[in-house]
């Protein structure tokens, strides 16, 4: 019996391990793909064999062309700058935001996070028309000031993720720390910050991964190229007939980078951050 249930888990096992390396193949071949044809010339893409794994010919042609000619440097840096300054000003509110919601009681406050949700689920086609229209009576469009709107993207999801960990910190603490002479502010930024770090930090590297891949919004009010952010340039990398996909897939490797070293520096404090809020004490 032993033996027959020993047998039974290796094959479940078994299983698992093959299920899982056959998600991973289908998740990383795209990436794997662009990477790939990144580095084929434009003769081998649209050749006989565009499904050859290794290029015939390695160029880094299309490197040199996005970033020489196209500018792409340019648009990372517009999008660092628009997703750090959306991070910093959304993490701040949100935290001020969950903190007065998951420590004060008062009327309708299921109803301020039902309509907190809501505002999420709204598609960013009904709002971008007021956006714009009030971005060109301001003259605030070609401008850093892109910002402001994505809080209408970011901040509800920041907003419960961080409500969601300051219901997990102890009150008692708070209550001690009063007792001790501590106001409201000292007990705050001195032990509730602290403890709740992990919940900021994810919710800090989920705003910037956001901003960073948004469109829509980039498109439509900054239409000048020396304020495009990384996937609206991406999109421009065509001519009247065609799309450069050489150019595209070294330009999607170059603009991966930045989120992908962020997320393998950090992917302990992100896992840390996503499953302490989901532990009740």
């Amino acid at each position: 019996m032993a033996n027959r249930s020993s047998s039974t888990s290796s094959k479940k096992k078994l299983v698992f391990v093959l299920i899982l390396c056959f998600y991973l193949v289908v998740v990383v071949f795209p990436f794997l793909w662009i990477l790939i044809t990144s580095f084929k010339s434009i003769g081998e893409i649209f050749g006989n064999h565009p499904f050859r794994i290794i290029p015939e010919n390695p160029t880094i042609e299309h490197y040199a062309n996005v970033i020489l000619e196209r500018g792409i440097l340019n648009a990372v840096w517009n999008s660092l700058v628009v997703s750090g300054v959306t991070t910093i000003y959304i993490v701040f509110v949100a935290t001020m935001a969950s903190y007065a919601i998951s420590r004060f009681e008062f009327f309708g406050k299921n109803l301020l996070l039902g309509v907190v949700l809501a505002v999420s689920m709204f598609p960013q086609m009904i709002v971008i028309g007021p956006i714009y229209n009030l971005f060109v009576d301001l003259g605030w469009t070609n401008s850093y000031g892109i910002t402001l709107p994505y809080s209408s993207i970011t901040l509800p999801l920041a907003v419960w993720i961080l409500v969601t960990h300051f219901n997990q910190i102890p009150i008692a603490l708070e209550e001690s720390a009063k007792m001790d002479g501590a106001n409201r502010f000292q007990t705050l930024f001195r032990i509730v910050f602290p403890l709740a770090a992990p919940g900021v930090f994810t919710t800090a590297i989920i705003v910037f991964i956001t901003a960073w891949n948004e469109f829509v919004l980039a498109i439509t009010i900054n239409s000048d190229a020396a304020y495009h952010t990384v996937p609206v340039a991406i999109s421009f990398l065509r001519t009247q007939f065609e799309i450069l996909w050489g150019q595209v897939a070294a330009a999607t490797i170059i603009v991966t980078i930045p989120t992908l070293l962020i997320v393998l520096f950090f992917q302990k404090r992100i896992v840390s951050g996503l499953t302490s809020g989901g532990v009740k004490e």
